[in-house]
């Protein structure tokens, strides 16, 4: 579907709705679309960001049914 008529589309279909829940949650999925916020962090969270960028980088992660186990296996301490 072209974009121009899914347009209409949308509009017209808002235009109809008189839910004011519904009318809310399409508001916060527009909200979603904005652009990202930034954030102001502190020396010390930069270096965690950068130092968790690197492993990754270096593809020193888990996977889930590994993060998983572990969770498991610190919190049966």
């Amino acid at each position: 579907m072209p974009a121009q008529s899914l347009k209409e589309k949308l509009i017209s279909k808002l235009k109809e709705i008189d839910d004011p829940a519904i009318l809310e949650e399409v508001s916060n999925l527009f909200e979603l679309q904005e652009p990202e916020t930034v954030y102001q962090v502190i020396p010390q969270q930069q270096k965690a960001i950068d130092k968790a960028r690197e492993q990754i980088k270096n593809k020193e992660t888990l996977s889930d049914n590994e993060a998983d186990k572990e969770i498991d296996e610190w919190l049966n301490k």
